[in-house]
């Protein structure tokens, strides 16, 4: 079952600051809701504080986390060891969406290296800190961080990005709203 903690201890700030890749999970109170769990890399991941935590989250495909946060705020975070010693550190909470232009994304851009691409930042309040063994996770070498979203997004440009977010970001699966579509639909009323 592992080891529970109430806040991140030194050893897991160190532990989190090792990885190349985390893993993000939220659900939607709905039982007939999907379930989302998404990896993120490119060194987005920041400790703020003892239980708080963010990530600069990039445009993609979809923004299910915003949704989800935005109707229950539960959020897991997961990482894990591919080398070294075997390790899975698991952080639970309650997070939120912070868009630009905010109070608080004024507060909270200056802990990311902010990239045009980037569409908002997801902060959690860290209330369960587990660790496990990761005897079953099998050993792999990292390479290197892709350029591909990189690429993707200086062809889009500015407005290609913003009409993608139109396009694709608004509503989670589920058809729930996500924090920019409620702030794109309360600026358009």
């Amino acid at each position: 079952m592992g080891k529970f903690f109430p806040s991140l201890q030194l050893r897991h700030r160190e532990f989190i600051k090792d990885q190349h890749l985390f893993f993000v999970a939220s659900a939607p109170l709905s039982g007939d809701g999907h379930v989302n769990l998404s990896p993120k890399g490119l060194d987005a991941f920041r400790v703020l504080d003892d239980n708080r935590v963010g990530y600069m989250d990039l445009i993609s495909s979809g923004n299910e986390t915003s949704a989800h946060l935005l109707e229950n705020g539960r959020i897991t975070f997961m990482f894990c060891s591919f080398d070294k010693v075997p390790n899975i550190l698991r952080l639970y909470g309650r997070g939120t969406t912070v868009l630009p232009g905010s109070e608080q994304w004024a507060e909270y851009a200056g802990h990311f290296s902010i990239l045009p691409s980037t569409r908002q930042l997801i902060l959690a309040e860290i209330d369960l800190v587990q660790t496990s063994c990761g005897y079953g996770v099998p050993l792999y070498a990292y390479e290197g961080d892709r350029d591909i979203h990189f690429q993707w997004a200086e062809r889009l440009g500015l407005q290609g990005l913003d009409r993608y977010i139109d396009e694709k970001n608004l509503t989670s699966l589920d058809d729930l709203p996500t924090s920019i579509g409620v702030e794109r639909s309360s600026s358009d009323t």
